[in-house]
């Protein structure tokens, strides 16, 4: 997941059909009498926006993650088939891709403030995120089959321990776990340092067969431009690509609309 965007956590949910009514969280506080001015709501007494209640309560968001990991699963087979095994490897984002960081967007916006970095790196030291749905079940499904589990997050560097720590809590043992170098974002370097040998001292250039995540920035060459330049870029997900659903943030927020397209 790319996590330039975060400031942009609390965005309506896009997802056609997903988003139904938002949850409410109990009121406990008295209406203000009628003759006083309106107050502000209390932070706690807040409706949580259709995305991070979607992300967090529908029985859909469980359903669709679980439906990417299944598909990918059937796939890895053949894609893997007459591959030596340790030589091939799946790609992985971290956030919204195996590690579900909602209670933070959830804490954030009860906080009635949005992502900062401070507030990030508080919670990324909790080592308290859970898994997505599926992910540990085909991390595994991975390595039964012979082939490297390659995590690429734009966490920091310095947060590359205490993700370790966290993937170890939901039973994740990443091979190679290549975090964000200061001012280096893209992650398309990166891949190819897995694909020629050059990330991880000992480990071999690998042949990449998969990639999951949850932004369109997580897969090789990717930009929210193939909605038009190529549309038939899209055409390796489900094959190759898996992409697990995440309204809260990403790189879409600031993409130009479509229908402004000529």
């Amino acid at each position: 997941m790319h996590r330039f965007l975060r400031g942009v956590a609390i965005v309506a949910l896009i997802n056609a059909g997903a988003c139904g009514r938002a949850s409410m969280i109990p009121s406990t506080t008295a209406p203000a009498p009628s003759t006083t001015a309106p107050q502000p709501t209390p932070a706690a007494n807040r409706q949580l926006p259709n995305d991070i209640a979607w992300f967090r309560f529908s029985a859909e968001y469980r359903a669709l993650t679980r439906q990417a990991y299944r598909v990918a699963s059937e796939r890895l087979p053949e894609l893997s088939r007459g591959l030596p095994a340790r030589s091939w490897a799946v790609i992985f984002d971290v956030d919204e891709t195996i590690l579900d960081n909602s209670e933070y967007e959830q804490r954030r916006f009860l906080l009635d403030s949005a992502y900062t970095e401070p507030s990030w790196n508080v919670w990324v030291n909790e080592r308290a995120a859970t898994a997505v749905p599926g992910a540990p079940e085909f991390i595994r499904r991975v390595k039964e089959l012979g082939g490297r589990v390659a995590i690429v997050t734009n966490r920091t560097e310095s947060q590359c321990a205490v993700t370790r720590d966290n993937l170890r809590t939901i039973g994740v043992e990443p091979d190679l776990l290549l975090c964000q170098a200061p001012g280096q974002s893209d992650k398309n370097p990166r891949f190819r340092r897995i694909q020629d040998g050059s990330a991880v001292a000992g480990v071999p250039a690998l042949t990449v067969v998969a990639w999951v995540g949850d932004n369109i920035l997580d897969f090789p060459g990717m930009s929210q431009e193939v909605r038009w330049s190529n549309p038939a870029a899209l055409a390796d997900f489900g094959v190759r690509y898996f992409i697990l659903p995440n309204p809260m943030y990403g790189s879409w927020p600031h993409s130009e609309p479509i229908h402004s397209r000529p």
